[in-house]
C-alpha cells in the first residue's frame, strides 16, 4: 500500500509541476488515474511537496530557479505595496517549488477585514472575492486578481487570504518538518539572498 502511495505522490507532483494543479486536486485526479480504490488513502501534503522537488530536480532544474525567482521579486512587489496589511507569502513561491504556473499565495493580516479590500479598489485594482479555508481551517476572505510578471512575459494569480490580526500568532509555527510554512517580507529577501549565495 505505501508503493501506492508513493505512486499517488509522484503522480500528483508530475500535474503540481506540469498542469498547475493544487495538491489536493492533484491527489485525486492522481489516484484515479492509477485506479486506486475509492477508501484508499491519499498521500500527505510532505510527500506530495518531497515529490514535487524530486520532479523539479529530474525536469525543470535548467528553467525553475529562474521563474521562482521572478516569482518571488513580484511577490515582494506586492507585499510592499500592501505592507500595512503585514503581509506574509505562503505556499510554492515561498517553499520553493514554483514554477511560472504557479499562483503567489499572500496571507494578510488585518484589523478590519474589509481594509484589505477597500485599499485594492482605492488603487483601483481589479478583484475577486470569494470565500476559501484559511491555514487555520476557518473560513478567510481571498481577494484574487491578475498581476503582469514582466519577467515571465505572462500575467500571474497573486491570492491575498484575509486573516484576522490575531491568527498572526499561530501563523508563524514551524510545521512539523521544522520549516517555517510562510514569511514575510524580510524573511522572504533573506531566502533569496541565501539561495543566490548557493
Amino acid at each position: 500500500m505505501e508503493t501506492l502511495t508513493h505512486e499517488i505522490a509522484a503522480a500528483a507532483a508530475r500535474m503540481v509541476v506540469e498542469d498547475g494543479l493544487d495538491y489536493g486536486a492533484a491527489k485525486r485526479r492522481a489516484g484515479q488515474q492509477l485506479g486506486a480504490p475509492p477508501r484508499t488513502a491519499l498521500p500527505d501534503n510532505e510527500l506530495v511537496e518531497a515529490a514535487v522537488r524530486e520532479h523539479i530536480a529530474l525536469f525543470h532544474a535548467d528553467t525553475q530557479p529562474r521563474e521562482l525567482a521572478a516569482l518571488r521579486r513580484l511577490a515582494l512587489v506586492w507585499m510592499e505595496r500592501l505592507a500595512e496589511f503585514r503581509p506574509h507569502l505562503a505556499g510554492a513561491v515561498w517553499n520553493g517549488t514554483a514554477t511560472r504556473l504557479s499562483d503567489i499565495t499572500l496571507q494578510l493580516f488585518c484589523d478590519d477585514p474589509k481594509s484589505a479590500e477597500i485599499a485594492l479598489i482605492d488603487h483601483r485594482v481589479d478583484y475577486a472575492a470569494q470565500t476559501a479555508v484559511g491555514f487555520n481551517g476557518a473560513p478567510v476572505e481571498a481577494l484574487s486578481l491578475s498581476s503582469p510578471c514582466p519577467e515571465l512575459g505572462e500575467a500571474v494569480g497573486v491570492h491575498l487570504m484575509i486573516h484576522d490580526w490575531d491568527d498572526l500568532r499561530g501563523a508563524l509555527k514551524p510545521r512539523a518538518d521544522g520549516r517555517a510554512p510562510r514569511g514575510d517580507r524580510e524573511a522572504l529577501r533573506k531566502r533569496m539572498a541565501q539561495e543566490a549565495g548557493a
